[in-house]
């Protein structure tokens, strides 16, 4: 058995909430159009966003930034599904830059 220290799990590893999970929204960005505007949309509609394709996306746990990544594709999974490659997280603190 590996006695390596694994630095992701803490002392507490076996209290139960440890084993609940939690859901994290990932932010790609924010449209902003006019009311006129959104009620004309319809299917096939394209909605610009205030992000560019390479700008970082930001990770929530209800409004509480948690962390900003990269979208990039998940490798071994289905083809075209996304996942996010964290680039910063949060401090003790909950701070972000």
């Amino acid at each position: 058995m590996d006695d390596t220290p694994n630095p992701l799990h803490g002392p507490d590893d076996n209290h139960p909430l440890q084993r609940i999970p939690i859901e994290i929204s990932v932010s790609v960005g924010k449209a902003r159009p006019l009311v006129r505007d959104l009620l004309s949309l319809g299917e096939n509609a394209v909605l610009p966003l205030d992000k560019r394709i390479e700008d970082p996306v930001e990770l929530y746990i209800g409004d509480k930034l948690i962390a900003r990544g990269e979208l990039q594709e998940l490798e071994g999974g289905e083809p075209g599904q996304l996942a996010v490659r964290l680039t910063e997280v949060a401090s003790d603190k909950g701070e972000l830059s």
